[in-house]
């Protein structure tokens, strides 16, 4: 263990331990941008800088590992200052444009230039024109000039998740994070997982929205909207608004759906199970008949665009069977549609999933027998 002195505060942590890290159990908030738990330290923003009793030199929290007998100035006057001026000049190449952003109120800059009573740009704002959006996967959507290049994105994309699919392009102040040469998405090594949406402290990364297309078939008298809503998102949703952290809220949003105006609503559970069946009945076919083996689900999106990607030796081994969205919405567009007397042309099938890589999984070709062409 190791003892320190954090703006007056003694604390003791184990050895290893980031100061930023000592600071916050000793209940000291020191402000960041770039620093994430999920990521090692990178420190770029350099908000989290702080002064050592004793040394003249201005250190990164986040990166700084603690000793034995440091006395840490977490605030001052100066540290204010500095710190102010780093976002002062990060909002002068940052759109002010909040009330249309998708991470209104969400976004950790926001919440920073408020804590800091930022309510000026002293150095203007001046957007770069090299920077465009884009949508090219219908899952994730970049809009560099809402970069802040915390790096966050690039680290979660390659050092956690393996994909490479962006990366550091240009330099300096033009620097962008990308797919390498500024190629589209959807034309790099991307397996639609969102941990970089996740992970991105402002709007610069966001999934790609439905919601119009979900309003306007509700309203569209000719079609009958049937809903399908995913285990995780009972437990999820609810914490949007305000209940707490594991509660269900499966009878709330079912409620919802249907105030709405959805007309019928439906749990991918049933999709589930009839996943397990099918992937089950698969594996004792090519166990007795001679199969490949091993197999491996076929549920996740993100893990069978991964193995394309990465492991494309591997296809062979995955299940042919669908996700339980797509067989749930395979089920609703025939036997329910059939049920129910309603043509699969005015059927409207709606799924609300935890993940974006459901939302690549709806566009992927017909002729693929992963994909339903269905949805």
């Amino acid at each position: 263990m190791v003892h320190l002195t954090i703006q007056g505060i003694e604390v003791e942590v184990s050895e290893g331990t980031s100061v930023l890290e000592a600071a916050r159990i000793a209940g000291v908030e020191i402000p960041t941008l770039c620093y994430h738990p999920d990521l090692k330290p990178f420190g770029s923003c350099g908000l989290c800088i702080v002064k050592q009793v004793g040394n003249s030199k201005i250190i990164r929290a986040c990166a700084t590992p603690v000793s034995e007998g440091m006395n840490i100035i977490a605030h001052d006057e100066e540290l204010h200052e500095v710190r102010k001026s780093i976002l002062e000049l990060t909002l002068s190449t940052h759109p002010t444009s909040c009330l249309t952003c998708v991470r209104n109120n969400k976004c950790e800059l926001q919440r920073l230039a408020i804590e800091f009573g930022l309510r000026e740009q002293p150095f203007g704002v001046r957007l770069y024109d090299n920077v465009h959006k884009d949508d090219s996967t219908k899952a994730i959507v970049l809009d560099p000039v809402k970069c802040v290049k915390c790096g966050r994105c690039v680290q979660v994309c390659q050092n956690l998740q393996g994909a490479y699919a962006l990366e550091f392009c240009s330099r300096g102040e033009r620097t962008t994070m990308s797919p390498a040469f500024n190629l589209p998405l959807n034309s790099s090594p991307c397996i639609k997982c969102g941990q970089c949406i996740t992970h991105c402290p402002v709007g610069a990364i966001y999934e790609w929205d439905d919601t119009d297309e979900f309003m306007k078939a509700i309203r569209d008298p000719e079609k009958t909207v049937m809903v399908q809503i995913a285990p995780s998102v009972r437990v999820a949703l609810g914490e949007e608004f305000g209940m707490k952290p594991g509660e269900l809220s499966t009878g709330k949003i079912y409620a919802a759906l249907k105030r709405l105006g959805s007309d019928y609503v439906f749990d991918t559970n049933f999709g589930a199970d009839l996943t397990i069946m099918e992937e089950g009945h698969e594996l004792v076919e090519r166990i007795t008949k001679g199969g490949v083996l091993p197999q491996f689900t076929s549920c996740c999106p993100g893990w069978v665009n991964y193995c394309e990607e990465y492991y494309p030796e591997l296809i062979e081994n995955l299940s042919s069977a669908k996700s339980p969205m797509m067989m749930q919405g395979a089920v609703t567009k025939t036997y329910t549609a059939e049920k129910l007397g309603v043509p699969i042309e005015k059927v409207y099938s709606v799924a609300i999933m935890p993940c974006t890589a459901k939302k690549g999984e709806i566009t992927r070709d017909k002729g693929h027998a992963y994909s339903s062409g269905e949805q």
